[in-house]
């Protein structure tokens, strides 16, 4: 008898010392709610932006560099709209495109102005950090 006994508490000992770890035991499971999906996800959902990122890489750390043609420069919402050729460091091809820009950045160009400039790539899209005339 006394022998199951000090099996029953070894076996109690060691289910709260896993318990102590932060393992969870039966009766600890029936007792807290499970943690949210958002908290316990440890790695970005399929199809995020983060996908084939590596893990030293920043969101936002990407830069690329662009030429084109300014189309439009829209001083109210702060953006310049630049018809661009290709933009291999962000996967683009030649297309028309807003961009984010400075007050001062859109001040200093026109339609029909030829440009090129540098962006900061974040999220799918770009911000202008440099641009100039050609």
């Amino acid at each position: 008898m006394k022998h199951h006994l000090l099996l029953g508490l070894a076996a109690l000992a060691a289910a709260g010392g896993l318990a102590a770890c932060g393992q969870k035991t039966e009766i600890d499971a029936a007792e807290t709610p499970a943690a949210p999906a958002a908290e316990s996800a440890a790695a970005p959902a399929a199809g995020s932006a983060m996908d084939g990122m590596s893990p030293t890489e920043a969101p936002g750390a990407k830069t690329a560099k662009g030429a084109g043609t300014v189309t439009a420069v829209d001083a109210a919402a702060g953006t310049i709209t630049i018809n661009h050729g290709p933009i291999p460091e962000a996967s683009w091809p030649a297309m028309t495109m807003g961009f984010k820009a400075s007050p001062e950045q859109v001040a200093s160009v026109k339609a029909g102005d030829k440009v090129a400039f540098d962006l900061k790539l974040q999220g799918g899209a770009g911000e202008i950090t440099a641009i100039r005339k050609q």
